[in-house]
């Protein structure tokens, strides 16, 4: 199935800053709201489900020998017809 990107946004922030905007995510997805992301003049409203998958992965891109760059990944996704909340292979712990 081909993918089709809505909306990209790239940019370095600080810590704080990439906190802040995961708090709001965190902030919009407890109050069961739509979540609006936006880029100068581009934006996209989601309204996730109330049982979202939610993948996390942690990646190292690059040779085996040398420093790569590496990446932690948060992903929510939903059929586009969703009618079933069910889904989820287990509880994830950030310790």
């Amino acid at each position: 199935m081909p993918e089709e990107v809505l909306f990209k946004s790239e940019s370095r922030q600080s810590r704080a800053d990439v906190a802040a905007t995961l708090r709001s995510i965190a902030d919009k997805l407890d109050a069961g709201e739509a979540i609006t992301l936006s880029a100068g003049n581009e934006s996209v409203t989601m309204e996730p489900p109330a049982k979202p998958t939610f993948e996390v992965k942690a990646e190292r891109e690059g040779p085996t020998d040398g420093p790569g760059e590496l990446s932690v990944e948060f992903e929510l996704e939903w059929p586009e017809d969703a009618t079933d909340d069910s889904g989820g292979d287990g509880d994830l712990r950030i310790e």
